[in-house]
């Protein structure tokens, strides 16, 4: 179900029950995936007070690593961004959607084409594009109505780029800020790609083969062999 689709007024839990399902990436109920909500949670009975527990969970607990992209089924699932401990924007937002559906409230997966401010010098190359296809981010059911939260940049990258960091509290959209605490421009939102019950594979990597010729397979090789995101980060900002 796409977006346009969602807007006519999901309310019944039937209708939501796709949002509620586990998927090959999102792994609703796993049992890594349920360890870790349960230890976020600490029992809560509140919904919008769950969401945003992950979300925070999420956010700062897997460290954002552009550098791991990796679009295959294995390389998105949930459970191994658990045990990464670092994801890109993609699996993040899959891994809090597996988190919210876990604990009973409906997720889905969304999607941006995004100007994004914020890379390294190792990623303007390789990529010769400051524009990021299929940015991930999850859309959330609190009280009647999707929320969007976005999980991808970790408080301390946050503070090494001088961003401020996104927060959620349930009601509000929690999209990236159009510029950094300098007031330099950061994320510019391009495109809306629609919002999805599961993760759209074949259509990323589509996208992903026409714009980066340097994309190859279904593993992105753009940053090489052992390319360190956290040591770029420390050279870009020294």
């Amino acid at each position: 179900m796409n977006t346009t689709q969602a807007e006519a007024g999901i309310e019944s839990r039937s209708d939501l029950a796709p949002f509620l399902a586990a998927t090959p990436t999102i792994e609703t109920g796993h049992p890594e995936v349920a360890a870790f909500v349960a230890k976020h949670t600490d029992g809560s009975p509140n919904p919008l007070d769950i969401a945003v527990r992950l979300y925070y969970a999420v956010r700062d607990g897997i460290r954002y690593d552009p550098y791991s992209a990796v679009l295959t089924v294995e390389g998105l699932k949930a459970s191994r961004t658990l045990r990464a401990g670092r994801a890109w924007c993609v699996p993040k937002a899959i891994l809090l959607a597996a988190c919210c559906r876990t604990a009973g409230i409906p997720a889905r997966l969304g999607y941006a084409d995004v100007r994004n401010h914020l890379s390294t010098e190792r990623m303007r190359r390789n990529m010769q594009s400051d524009i990021f296809h299929w940015h991930g981010y999850t859309a959330i059911h609190l009280d009647g109505k999707w929320v969007k939260a976005t999980p991808a940049f970790n408080v301390e990258l946050c503070t090494k780029f001088n961003l401020v960091p996104l927060e959620f509290d349930g009601r509000s959209d929690s999209l990236f800020h159009s510029f950094d605490m300098a007031g330099n421009r950061h994320m510019e939102y391009l495109n809306y790609r629609g919002e999805y019950a599961d993760t759209p594979i074949d259509s990323i990597l589509a996208t992903f083969r026409e714009v980066s010729p340097a994309f190859r397979g279904q593993s992105s090789d753009v940053f090489g062999q052992g390319a360190d995101f956290d040591r770029d980060v420390e050279a870009e900002r020294s």
